[in-house]
């Protein structure tokens, strides 16, 4: 399986690349971005671009691909629903778009959020915004799916980029193992999350086993525990 992800720099794309670079069944990972991974892997190639959406020549086969994860996204705290609409609905359409024209069997997984507004109607801006984003994204023609996480505790250590996060995990990390035995259906991991898409993917177009909305709960049972070792992302 050869696999593009978006937002590799971030703390849940480094949890998904973690994952892709250790299991079997991917084959090379393709990660797009505006700054530099840091990262080596014979796995990993990098597109690094100003515009991470920009796919066009000299770019990759888009349809040689047979997944997109799409972890990309920003905080909208304090932000205004004209700029968080640009960089949540926007720039992920502008992605998703030349990809399903180039390969409808490729699977596209995005990364949206528990609470997401399907309806697109609610009072919550971030939560209509990404309402929109998964139903576009649903409506066009490749298999999408849309993972609304939750919590995400970090494995491995494994950083948030935005400060106030790093502050709230650092105060409520005693609490990760609580959760995740008397509330599993509110609390997944980042590794659980890489691990979920990536089966999702391997499933194959059209696997009736899947719903098209993946919450915590669904995640945790999809990604189970990795058999294999860690990954050197040295």
């Amino acid at each position: 399986m050869k696999v593009i992800l978006f937002g590799a720099t971030g703390m849940i794309g480094r949890g998904v690349l973690r994952e892709c670079l250790r299991d079997e069944s991917v084959d090379s990972v393709l990660a797009v971005g505006r700054s530099p991974l840091a990262v080596t892997h014979p796995k990993l190639r990098e597109l690094v671009r100003e515009d991470p959406t920009d796919l066009s020549v000299p770019g990759p086969d888009l349809a040689s691909y047979d997944a997109c994860f799409f972890c990309l996204g920003v905080s909208s705290f304090r932000m205004k629903e004209e700029e968080y609409r640009r960089i949540t609905y926007d720039l992920t359409l502008a992605a998703a778009r030349p990809l399903a024209a180039a390969n409808p069997r490729l699977t596209f997984a995005y990364v949206s959020g528990e609470g997401t507004d399907s309806t697109e109607n609610g009072r919550s801006m971030w939560a209509r915004v990404k309402g929109k984003t998964e139903n576009d994204l649903l409506k066009l023609p490749f298999e999408a799916y849309m993972f609304r996480p939750g919590i995400v505790q970090p494995d491995r250590g494994i950083p948030s980029k935005t400060p106030l996060y790093r502050a709230a995990y650092a105060v409520t990390a005693p609490l990760f193992p609580v959760l995740r035995r008397f509330a599993p259906h509110l609390v997944t991991t980042t590794g659980a999350l890489g691990r979920a898409m990536i089966a999702v993917a391997a499933a194959g177009p059209g696997d009736a086993r899947t719903q098209r909305i993946l919450r915590p709960r669904d995640i945790n049972r999809i990604g189970g525990q990795h058999p294999h070792g860690a990954a050197d992302l040295r």
